[in-house]
Parts: structure tokens; C-alpha cells; sequence
């Protein structure tokens, strides 16, 4: 009898991991994932963007899962078309970035902020950054000329953009401020994402694998880089890109190929072959 995968959660982050440089679709990760669903095992991706962004990417392969959306935010299931879960903002972090938006504002002209809700984004001070990144995702967003102008309740996440210079004096501003409870990550040199205190995408899987009943054992993510790391941390079996930076690579117990290779394949040909499960037996021997 063919060995089935149920007692298996594996979640995969998107550009990068899941599709490659160009953000195309390996064929060897499609056919990886349908195998993989087809033998019972639990499929998902876990990803900083809004539900309908990240749809057309859920779309593609063979998921049978809820999806992790804005980065740990909030569970969502795409057929029952509702929010299973989230984690908003508080007041403590909303004025926070209230107190960024017009204290620093001759400091900080050139960020861009965008505020997130369930499907639908407000952006604060449109740039370059911000509209390509609404562009890209085909986020459903509006511009308003000041936080003020944001409804109060249901803040998911803020990503504030900027140049890297600029990030890097709102990461010391941080570094230095009361913590607003707030869990803030780097996305890319360019963006800083902040959600409320205790909130990553970690967190929304290990909800979704509570919901579904799987040990966090045989809880497996993959992801490329540094917005990854907490969910990398939190799950029993984290693996990275060939391509990910160095300090990802020493918190993972699986390397897989570059994402351009088909990344998430090898890690669920590493799980169907059984091997995982030999690494598991022998770790816990150490142990």
C-alpha cells in the first residue's frame, strides 16, 4: 500500500520559494504539490499579502488548505471565502505609526505607509514603492492625505517604505521608542512591515495546524528570507531556498535547490521518500 502524507502540514512562502526569480511557476513544484495533496498531505502558502493578492498564486497549484495571509495576520479559506482567523493592530502600535506619520514628518517625507485591513489597503504619502507594490499585487487601495483619514479598527499590518537609508534611521527611531507592542520585520531593504506584538506568519500556522489537528512536528514551512524567520523558528521542520541569506540557512534542518529549481519539490520529495521521518527518529535519539 502507497504510503499517504495526513499527519503532514507544509507551508510555503511565495515569491522566491514557491516561484522562481521571475516570479513564474516551476513545473517541477506543481507536480510536487499535486502529488503530495493527491496522497493525503496538507498544502498551503503562508505570504505577506492581501487574500485576493494572493488568490491568482493559490490558484495555480493544488492547496487544500486555508492560506497564512499578511504575514501571520490572519487565516483565511478560500472556499468558504471568510477569515478564519486575525490578529489586529492595537491602539498602543496604531499610535505608533500615528506618531511616525507627524512627529517625523520632516525626517521621514519620503515614507510611504501603507495601512492593511482584511482586503484592502490605505496608503499614506503615495510613492514609487508603494504604488509599484500595489501595482505588482493588484491590491484593491486608496490614497489618503493623512493617517488621520484611516478607520480606526481592524488594522491587520503597516508596511512603511522607503529607501534604505531611510529604513534604517526608522529602525534605530524604533530601537529607541517604548515598544508599541508591535512585532516589526524587514521584507526587503527598501520596506519595514510591522504587525501587532506576537504576530508572524509562525504564529498563523501553528493556528491553522491546531484547527487541522497536526503535531507541530510534522509542521514543515519553507521560505527565502529574513520576513521568514519567525515562522522558520516556530515549525517543527523549517527549510529554506538555496538562494537564502546564510543566517537563514543555520536555522533550517532542510536546504533545498535554489528557488529557480523547483525549491518546494525537494522538500516534499524529501518528506515522500520517508527521509524526514528517519532524520526525526535519529534527532529524537540524540535527544
Amino acid at each position: 500500500m502507497q504510503k499517504t502524507f495526513e499527519n503532514w502540514l507544509v507551508v510555503s512562502d511565495i515569491d522566491g520559494t514557491l516561484n522562481n526569480k521571475i516570479r513564474k511557476l516551476p513545473k517541477r513544484n506543481y507536480n510536487a504539490i499535486k502529488q503530495f495533496t493527491d496522497l493525503g498531505g496538507n498544502f498551503t502558502l503562508a505570504s505577506g499579502r492581501l487574500q485576493s493578492s494572493l488568490e491568482r498564486n493559490y490558484n495555480r497549484i493544488t492547496p487544500n488548505q486555508p492560506a497564512i495571509v499578511l504575514n501571520g495576520a490572519g487565516i483565511y479559506d478560500y472556499d468558504k471565502r471568510k477569515m478564519l482567523w486575525r490578529s489586529t493592530i492595537g491602539e498602543k502600535g496604531r499610535e505608533f505609526v500615528r506618531y511616525i506619520s507627524h512627529e517625523f514628518d520632516d525626517i521621514f517625507k519620503s515614507v510611504d505607509i501603507g495601512v492593511y485591513f482584511d482586503d484592502y489597503v490605505y496608503i499614506v504619502r503615495d510613492g514609487l514603492l508603494s504604488s509599484g507594490t500595489m501595482h505588482f499585487d493588484k491590491a484593491r487601495h486608496e490614497h489618503v492625505r493623512s493617517i488621520d483619514e484611516v478607520p480606526k479598527d481592524g488594522w491587520m499590518k503597516v508596511i512603511f517604505w522607503s529607501n534604505p537609508f531611510t529604513i534604517k534611521k526608522l529602525n534605530e527611531v524604533i530601537k529607541n521608542l517604548d515598544n508599541p507592542d508591535a512585532n516589526f520585520m524587514s521584507s526587503s531593504l527598501f520596506s519595514l512591515e510591522m504587525l501587532q506584538k506576537d504576530t508572524h506568519k509562525g504564529v498563523g500556522i501553528m493556528k491553522l495546524a491546531d484547527m487541522i489537528g497536526i503535531d507541530k512536528s510534522h509542521v514543515a514551512a519553507i521560505g527565502d528570507y529574513y520576513n521568514d524567520w519567525d515562522m522558520l523558528k516556530t515549525v517543527g521542520l523549517p527549510a529554506c531556498a538555496g538562494q537564502a541569506p546564510k543566517l537563514i540557512h543555520n536555522i533550517c534542518k532542510f536546504e533545498a535547490c535554489h528557488c529557480n529549481k523547483g525549491c518546494v519539490a525537494d522538500l516534499l520529495e524529501y518528506i515522500m521518500s520517508g527521509k524526514a521521518e528517519e532524520d526525526m527518529a535519529k534527532e529524537a535519539i540524540l535527544k
